[in-house]
């Protein structure tokens, strides 16, 4: 079981998690791949200091990579998109 600080690895910025931001208020995360959706939800609200009203979790397969004649493969991780409460923020993403 992670610890708090490691349920969290690290936000994801791309362009479509800003759009999923900028439309529906989501914010999506690299998370553990062991930890659990009240773990996530609980890691998040302690950290942040917000209310999060809901997870919803996907395991990604790590993609093949080819460097010359070696083939080799990404690991595997786990992304959470998270929701909250009216009036919450999380700073690290507007800007």
């Amino acid at each position: 079981m992670p610890t708090i600080h490691r349920t969290i690895v690290r936000p994801l910025i791309t362009e479509k998690s800003s759009t999923a931001f900028q439309d529906r208020g989501e914010y999506t995360f690299e998370v553990h791949p062991d930890a659990t959706k009240p773990q996530i939800r609980a890691a998040i609200e302690q950290l942040f200091g917000v209310t999060v009203t809901g997870v919803w979790t996907a395991n990604q397969r790590g993609k093949d990579k080819r460097v010359g004649q070696s083939i080799g493969r990404k690991n595997h991780w786990k992304k959470a998109i998270v929701t909250l409460g009216e009036g919450d923020t999380i700073p690290i993403f507007e800007g």
